[in-house]
This record gives C-alpha cells, sequence and structure tokens, in this order.
C-alpha cells in the first residue's frame, strides 16, 4: 500500500515539473522574442495560442476554443470578445487581447460589458505578458474591477503555479476557482496594504500602535514624530523574521554569512569578479554557496523583487546582499 501511495505522489510531482517546465520553457520563448512582435495579431498568434495550448485547449478547434466570439451588448450589436473557452457549449472564460507592447490599464472597461452579457464566470485580460484574472466575487454576473490573480509570464512566482494549472482544462472547476479567487483577490490586496504600510505608515496605523505605548495625547505633531520609530520598527521586525527562517533554511551554514565581516553597502548589485586579477583568481564560488543564494531569493520573492537580491564572493567569505 505504501508503495502505491508513493508512486502516485511521484506520478503527481513529476506531471507537476513537467507543467513547471513547459512554463520556463514558454518564458523563455517569450522572453527572446517579444521585442519583434509588433502587433495585436502577432501577439496572438505568437504568445496567445500557444499559452493556451500549454493549458491544454485545442486552439484550432472553434468549437472549444472559439476565436471572435459575439458578445452583443444591450443595443449594439456584432460586439466580440478576442476568444472565448467553450464547455458544454457555453462559454466558461472570455479572453481580451492586446499587442504586447501594449499597457492593459484603462482596456478592462470593454471586458467588463462582454462579461455582463455572457454566462462566462471567467475572464482574462492579456498583452501576452501579464495576465489579469477576473470573475464576479463582488456582485454576480458583474465582472470585479481588481483581478483575483496577476501572472506575469516572463515572472511566474511559484505558489502562482498552482493557481495557474486550475485553469488547465483537464483540471478546470468553475466551482474550485471560484472558491480560490476569493483567497487570491483579498490576500493580493492585504498584501499591497501592508507593503504600503512598511513604506508609508498612515495616521490611523501609527494611532493603532501608539494606542497600547503611549497614554498622552495622540496630536499630529505626536503622530509625526512616531511615524518614521514605527516604519523604522517593522522594517526591522521583517528583516529579523526573514533572517530567523533563512537561518532554518541553512542550517549550520548560516553561521558563515551571519560572522562575514561588516561591509559598507553598495548602490548597485555586485558582481563576484574582482578587479585585482589576482584577488579574483583565489575566489572560488561553490555549488553550496549558490544554494544558498538561490534558498534565500525563493524566501524573499514575495515581498523582494529578484533583481533586488545579489551576491559577493570573497575569499573570507560568501554574503548575500540587497
Amino acid at each position: 500500500m505504501t508503495l502505491v501511495t508513493t508512486t502516485t505522489k511521484n506520478r503527481k510531482r513529476d506531471v507537476n515539473m513537467d507543467f513547471i517546465d513547459q512554463l520556463r520553457q514558454f518564458s523563455n520563448r517569450v522572453s527572446s522574442m517579444k521585442e519583434n512582435i509588433l502587433t495585436e495579431e502577432a501577439t496572438k498568434t505568437s504568445i496567445i495560442m500557444p499559452f493556451f495550448a500549454i493549458l491544454g485547449y485545442d486552439v484550432f478547434n472553434p468549437e472549444e476554443f472559439v476565436p471572435e466570439y459575439t458578445a452583443d451588448v444591450g443595443i449594439k450589436k456584432g460586439e466580440k470578445v478576442d476568444y472565448a473557452i467553450v464547455k458544454d457549449g457555453e462559454p466558461a472564460i472570455l479572453i481580451e487581447v492586446k499587442s504586447v507592447n501594449e499597457k492593459l490599464e484603462k482596456h478592462d472597461s470593454q471586458l467588463f460589458r462582454y462579461f455582463g452579457t455572457t454566462s462566462a464566470k471567467f475572464a482574462i485580460l492579456t498583452n501576452g505578458i501579464t495576465y489579469r484574472f477576473y470573475t464576479d466575487l463582488e456582485e454576480t454576473n458583474k465582472m470585479d474591477t481588481t483581478p483575483f490573480m496577476e501572472l506575469n509570464i516572463l515572472d511566474v512566482k511559484e505558489p502562482q503555479v498552482p493557481e495557474l494549472k486550475k485553469f488547465c482544462k483537464a483540471l478546470f472547476s468553475v466551482d474550485e476557482i471560484s472558491s480560490r479567487a476569493a483567497v487570491l483577490k483579498y490576500s493580493n490586496e492585504f498584501r499591497a496594504i501592508f507593503s504600503e504600510m512598511l513604506a508609508n505608515p498612515s495616521d490611523d496605523i501609527v494611532r493603532l500602535f501608539l494606542r497600547d505605548v503611549y497614554s498622552g495625547l495622540k496630536t499630529q505633531s505626536v503622530i509625526e514624530k512616531f511615524r518614521p520609530i514605527l516604519k523604522k520598527s517593522l522594517n526591522e521586525y521583517i528583516s529579523e523574521t526573514m533572517n530567523d527562517k533563512i537561518k532554518a533554511a541553512l542550517g549550520a551554514e548560516s553561521t558563515t554569512i551571519e560572522s562575514a565581516p561588516t561591509q559598507p553597502e553598495p548602490d548597485f548589485p555586485v558582481e563576484t569578479e574582482q578587479t585585482e586579477h589576482d584577488t579574483a583568481s583565489k575566489i572560488v564560488t561553490t555549488g553550496e554557496e549558490l544554494e544558498a543564494f538561490s534558498i534565500v531569493k525563493d524566501l524573499l520573492e514575495e515581498i523582494i523583487e529578484p533583481e533586488c537580491i545579489t551576491y559577493k564572493d570573497t575569499t573570507n567569505y560568501f554574503g548575500v546582499l540587497l
């Protein structure tokens, strides 16, 4: 019985890895050719159709993947959405496409109109790079103004992979995606609020923290005095928490990084190449060091852009830099 269970788990893991590998290959392909895609039609054929083919849809079957799907809006007839994915004869997902070099802002209103005239439960607005996923969490049959998930195909986050996979043809379930959509939408909004709070605590946030630590009047001058203190405290707490996670992930090796000599922080990414040839020749970046660096980036990817994290290798220590 144990053998069967293990085999099943391994098979699921292999399937997941296959999907991740396909996304990585597709991401590399899009990155290499996006500069040469100049029109909306080129975006559709070069990026959009291959993307949905990865999700398992027959993009050449007009009964399943319908181009120029008619979505009449009120007295306006002949309104068409770029694509509709049809399930059991009814549209399940509407897809509005813009050119790869076009911003998506202000284009959701068009999709908003189409959504209300069809039975589709989900809508996707995309330029081939960014994919915004919408549903009707706030009001039934009325598309939300903010997406419940936004995906950058050039930088797919690991937690987004299983959420995207739910849109695969073989796994597609309206109920399952709808139940997850609420969690994704509001967790993303909470994170945005939290990010803003860390960068610039509002008056209300400062008052909230002062409530239990300061007994005097919370005047505006007091709030202004404590705002930078609160900001510093919150960011230090986040840093300490992440440091603890990094230590736990790296185990004993974390002591090597912790004991590294204090160096002035650079204002630009530091490469491992040294200016003096004799010093550079002594530096060997090991596989263990690169693995540690990769673990740190994975732990921080949800709150810090990957390009902001780099490393410096010297003859004495290997340091991860922010």
